[in-house]
């Protein structure tokens, strides 16, 4: 996975290893967007209303088919940052590492884990993994893969010899040992029950023995896809590995061309230029491309999660009743039916309801501004005379345009029930420092990838986590019972006494809401019709890629 949050631990944009603290390593987040509602209720940025114009212009002209009817072209934003799976943490690059490489083990749409380049694996105690490889799996240059080429793969990181922000992830492991060709271990200093979950792919594919510095630039795995070319900031191209020891994709080859603009890339989808894109479409765009006739949206439910997060040391905020009216006062799913299109889900957790963990009985916040004024009532905020203003607070947002059009609404909103809500947009990288200094009432974000394990809960809201440790529990909660249960789940290896310890702590923070849960995005992609049998997976990775078929 992993919301564009330049920073390792906010709102992740891709599946990110996690070390024995909790932390979420390499994350890369970005931000969501949102749309303003216009007078009619219904959303439409200026961004949406340009491209609807200019579609229109277009729609009378030829469109351009692909020259190679084989190969696949999608559209991304950003180039991958880098193509060693040791290394690269951003969404594209951690994106492309699950096409290039294989892990040790994969997850499947639960979250549970399962073998991939290990037949199966066993535990006989906390401090020890043994892993049995696949045999028979090949390298994309011919070369067999074998345990030294895991060892290898660990080694480098844990070494330092590669400089890597995954590193942290495996600071518990004490020795990494390939007593046969076919046969892992990995010795560990202290439990740690998410230390799977850090081998499951993407968070480190295997690289071959000797793998050089410049492994980057031609990268070996032996995942369904194998690397053929890069060009800076214009497209990264992959072909079909006809030797995976899974199933082998149908396509020929993809070639992922990097467009900025989301314009752009609705009008090369409309024009034919291009083939596929996945979550990079502003939801007022997608109706327009749907009526296209050779075009199809694909939807399936994420586990993307949009929040507001509060800073507890604020006086008014430090009241959970002001945190719960606050939560009473957002009409979320007019927010998701009108600004997102119906394209989201509420949220009343970090974990989606997929997930194994997910605890579905917690206390639900539905809009009801007459509960919300009561409970600002009772934390001594009384309207002033004349039915004025209770109080004020400041939201600080990116200056993504969507963003702050979503703080636009929550103005609106919050001022029905009394709060004078100010909107603070900010560069992105200023907007993450004032976030790691505590210097906010409010911030809104979103994590990508890291609500797949139930850890995240100890790295945003342990209180050891609070900065400038090691953690991202950036609005200081604390909560003596919480710090409890999560110290047990970090070490407890059974997973149903595991889940029992996550469905308490996950009740109490819904309870005491240090974060005010927002929705989980769907995951849309916008394709040819020509590409079928497109089956998303909840995280919005691409590994649907090796499964679609060319009509």
């Amino acid at each position: 996975m992993p919301l564009a949050d330049k920073q390792r631990c906010h709102s992740e944009d891709a599946q990110r290893p996690r070390n024995p603290s909790g932390r979420t390593v390499g994350a890369k987040t970005s931000e969501e967007r949102f749309l303003a509602p216009t007078s009619s209720g219904l959303g439409m940025t200026a961004a949406g209303m340009a491209l609807l114009i200019l579609l229109l212009v277009l729609s009378g002209c030829a469109a351009k088919k692909a020259a190679d009817p084989g190969t696949v072209t999608f559209l991304i934003e950003t180039m991958p940052a880098n193509l060693d799976p040791r290394i690269g943490t951003d969404a594209q690059s951690q994106r492309l590492h699950s096409l290039l490489f294989s892990a040790l083990l994969e997850r499947d749409a639960q979250m549970n884990l399962r073998g991939d380049l290990a037949e199966r694996w066993e535990s006989p105690g906390p401090l020890t993994y043994v892993f049995h490889l696949r045999r028979g799996v090949r390298f994309h240059d011919g070369r067999p893969l074998t345990s030294a080429d895991v060892k290898f793969t660990f080694d480098t990181i844990l070494s330092g010899a590669v400089k890597t922000p995954k590193r942290g992830a495996f600071r518990m492991v004490s020795a990494v040992e390939a007593p046969d060709a076919d046969t892992v271990i990995f010795r560990l200093r202290e439990p740690f029950a998410s230390f799977l979950w850090n081998l499951a792919r993407p968070s480190v594919g295997i690289v071959p023995a000797g793998a050089a510095a410049d492994f980057a630039q031609q990268p070996v795995g032996t995942g369904p896809f194998r690397f053929i070319s890069a060009r800076q900031d214009e497209e990264v191209v992959l072909e079909h590995n006809a030797d995976y020891f899974g199933r082998t994709p149908a396509i020929a080859q993809v070639r992922f061309r990097i467009v900025p603009d989301a314009i752009v890339r609705a009008l090369e989808l409309r024009k034919g230029t291009a083939d596929l894109a996945l979550n990079s479409l502003a939801p007022d765009m997608l109706p327009v491309l749907a009526r296209q006739p050779d075009l199809q949206v694909t939807e399936q439910p994420g586990t993307i999660y949009s929040y507001v997060a509060f800073n507890l040391d604020d006086p008014a905020l430090a009241h959970r009743t002001v945190r719960q009216a606050l939560a009473y006062a957002t009409d979320r799913q007019a927010l998701v039916t009108y600004l997102l299109r119906g394209q989201a889900r509420l949220a009343d957790g970090l974990l989606p309801p997929n997930h194994w963990a997910y605890e579905p009985n917690v206390p639900h916040y539905t809009y009801d501004p007459a509960r919300a004024e009561q409970l600002l009532d009772a934390a001594g905020y009384p309207r002033a005379a004349g039915g004025g203003m209770r109080l004020k607070l400041t939201l600080k947002s990116s200056t993504e345009e969507l963003t702050r059009l979503l703080g636009a609404v929550l103005q609106e909103q919050w001022r029905r029930v009394g709060v004078d809500l100010e909107l603070r947009p900010l560069e992105l990288a200023t907007l993450l420092d004032d976030a790691r200094r505590g210097n906010f009432q409010m911030y809104t974000l979103r994590w990508v990838g890291a609500n797949n394990d139930p850890d995240i809960f100890e790295f945003v809201f342990h209180s050891r986590k609070i900065p400038p440790a090691d953690g991202a529990n950036r609005g200081h909660y604390r909560n003596a019972r919480l710090d409890a249960l999560l110290d047990l789940a970090r070490v407890e290896a059974d997973r149903e006494r595991r889940k029992r310890l996550y469905s308490e702590v996950q009740r109490i923070v819904a309870e005491d809401l240090p974060y005010l849960n927002l929705w989980y995005s769907d995951n849309i992609c916008v394709h040819r019709r020509r590409i079928a049998q497109v089956e998303l997976t909840p995280s919005g990775d691409y590994d649907f890629l090796g499964h679609i078929v060319l009509r």
